[in-house]
């Protein structure tokens, strides 16, 4: 990975070198093995490295191309050899960096490069003779890459302290967009969370020139069903397209990988499938699962797992080249690591206890000397989609006869009882307002923003934070919804990842890397019929007869859900004292007053429960909107210049 950065004058100025200089500086920790730069004077892109993939040694700064392009970027190319063998190049493939072959691409079939690109990836590219710059981002976005576009000159980085290095960028905080982030509203769009600073959307690219910005989606997925043979077809698509995800994303792990291990199906998919293709050579897999700690015997919450350790270790058993590493993070204090956090990721983070185990293993997967964690954060929306649209595409369709089928199965297998199969059928049709009184009256709480929210009523209310959600298709009401296609489309849109990756580079020197976000993978997914999804009445039917080969069938037969670190609320209550200290800093700043409802989070700490911990009233209370309201208040102090 690589941290870029770069900036034009447009009016001439020739000082563009020593700018460059300090936003790459800034970014040491993002590439702290090489640094080199370009420049033309009024025109400067650089670099900074961090060598990981074995090309890297051929990685000398910016490229300079044919044509005179010069192109900077944070790549991983995962069809290296495709576009070798498309642009005729016949030189050995690792006498090649990344952003060599990526260079060449975009002089050969220019923005129609990027639709032939696999891979993670952000870049810029200057063209002098059209006096234009060329900022692009991978599909999901799994790379960032920040701007900001002032009356005299454009600037971008890999991260905001890039353009902060420069005194003409301000420093502050989008209030509103830490807003938007507590009422869970989407991260689409190009705002960040610093005020005056952009970010070019995942699967968008922006054209730069002397006039302005624009800025337009390149990546929009097919909408076709695929038709093949037998169920067996679709099986061995998703195995084979599985296996090229995660083999692509073995590159430069050097036969030691780490991978996320859960109880679940998509990082034991990843993990299984990492094993089976390093074993002929030897290789490593360090699967890390986060477990409670000794002895917890709290409460657990119906329909889902406590202690995800015995279910991720037969999964480990059934590979010899696995070794089960359990992660046990008690005594973490949630917010112990606020400010190392805000340094590193440049953005509050969306759940503070689930980054406490995550930071557990990061710190031993450092210890380890690994450089490489694959994981399956979007495997819900590729390998194992759970299919729950079916019943209403099939009313939708006609297919009246199928549906009376998948009703029955669904009831036969008793993952839906009547009143869900009418909710089903129903929901998506029904106004907001009377789909929340429908599930409040029959035993179903709903979704009420201000229950797992810590915002404040007036700024919900002077922000219009419901019009906003509607805008970027968030349903408060959180009715079903209508097709599984646009379901998975906005879910794989509403989280802009980049920051996180960035950041665990940074901090622990390790490359996440998710297979369940291959673009082939997933392209393959949406394209499949919703009945493969859920076959027979039961949900996640293809991934569980797909993965027969890897994976324990009582592991592929469990229907619960898993619960990583269920003994979060002792460290929360362990640090109760550190979290009443914060809010009290949070009153004092003008910017968090004014957002965050503090009375009622200064109540919550308060009004401390002696249980009930597992329950959904007091998790939303304390785990999401307790939390996340000290994560987005602490980014806004932080930015208000408070450290105290």
């Amino acid at each position: 990975m690589t941290a870029i950065a770069g900036l034009w004058h447009f009016d001439g100025r020739p000082d563009a070198r020593d700018d460059l200089e300090r936003m790459l500086k800034s970014q040491a920790l993002y590439g702290p093995h090489h640094s080199a730069g370009w420049s033309d004077d009024s025109v400067a892109l650089g670099r900074r490295l961090f060598r990981i993939l074995p090309e890297d040694a051929q990685d000398r700064g910016p490229v300079v191309g044919a044509s005179g392009q010069i192109l900077v970027g944070d790549v991983r190319l995962d069809n290296r050899d495709e576009l070798l063998r498309a642009l005729d190049i016949a030189q050995p493939g690792r006498a090649l960096c990344d952003a060599a072959i990526l260079l060449a691409a975009i002089e050969r079939w220019d923005d129609a490069a990027l639709d032939r690109l696999q891979g993670d990836f952000a870049f810029a590219v200057w063209d002098p003779r059209r006096r234009r710059l060329l900022l692009a981002r991978d599909f999901l976005g799994q790379r960032p890459l920040h701007y900001h576009c002032g009356e005299r000159f454009f600037a971008f980085a890999s991260m905001p302290k890039g353009l902060h290095a420069l005194p003409d960028v301000p420093y502050g905080a989008d209030a509103a967009r830490a807003a938007e982030f507590l009422t869970l509203i989407p991260e689409t769009g190009s705002r960040s969370f610093f005020a005056g600073i952009a970010c070019v959307p995942a699967g968008h690219l922006a054209v730069v020139t002397d006039r302005g910005v624009a800025v337009r989606r390149w990546w929009e997925p097919a909408r076709h069903t695929l038709s093949l043979g037998s169920d067996a077809d679709y099986e061995e698509g998703l195995r084979h397209h599985l296996d090229e995800a995660v083999r692509v994303r073995l590159r430069g792990a050097e036969g030691r990988v780490g991978a996320h291990l859960s109880a679940g199906f998509d990082s034991a998919a990843v993990a299984a499938t990492a094993a089976r293709l390093m074993a002929p050579q030897g290789g490593h897999v360090a699967a890390f699962t986060a477990v409670p700690r000794p002895g917890y015997d709290g409460p657990v919450p119906r329909n889902r797992i406590g202690d995800e350790g015995p279910l991720a270790a037969a999964t480990a058993a059934m590979h010899p080249n696995i070794e089960h590493v359990r992660i046990c993070s008690a005594g973490r204090s949630p917010i112990g690591t606020l400010d190392r956090d805000f340094y590193l990721f440049e953005r509050p983070l969306l759940n503070l206890n689930n980054m406490t185990w995550i930071h557990a293993i990061n710190d031993t997967a450092r210890e380890r000397g690994l450089s490489v964690m694959l994981h399956g954060q979007l495997g819900n929306m590729s390998i194992s989609y759970a299919g729950s649209e079916l019943l209403v595409e099939l009313m939708l369709a006609g297919r009246w006869l199928r549906l009376l089928g998948s009703a029955r199965d669904l009831l036969r297998t008793r993952v839906m009882r009547p009143t869900g199969i009418a909710a089903a059928l129903i929901g998506p049709f029904v106004p907001p307002g009377l789909w929340r009184w429908a599930m409040r009256t029959f035993g179903n709480s709903g979704r009420d923003v201000r229950h797992y929210t810590a915002i404040g009523g007036a700024t919900l209310d002077a922000l219009d934070l419901p019009a906003r959600a509607r805008e970027r298709g968030l349903d408060l009401s959180y009715r079903p919804w209508r097709n599984g296609f646009d379901l998975r489309l906005w879910v794989l849109r509403r989280m802009d990842s980049g920051n996180y990756n960035k950041g665990i580079l940074g901090g622990w020197g390790i490359d996440q890397r998710d297979p369940t976000a291959d673009r082939r993978l997933l392209e393959y997914c949406l394209s499949l019929p919703t009945e493969q999804f859920l076959l027979r009445g039961m949900p996640r039917s293809l991934v569980r007869r797909a993965l027969a080969d890897r994976l324990p069938p009582h592991v592929l037969n469990e229907r619960r859900k898993g619960l990583q670190a269920i003994d979060w609320h002792e460290n929360l209550t362990a640090a109760r004292a550190e979290v009443a200290a914060e809010i009290e800093r949070l009153a004092t700043c003008h910017e968090a007053a004014e957002t965050l409802d503090v009375e009622r989070m200064r109540a919550l700490v308060r009004d401390w429960p002696s249980g009930g911990w597992h329950t959904d009233a007091v998790s939303q209370a304390y785990r999401l909107a307790l939390l996340r309201g000290v994560s987005a208040g602490h980014f806004l102090r932080r930015t208000a210049g408070g450290n105290q």
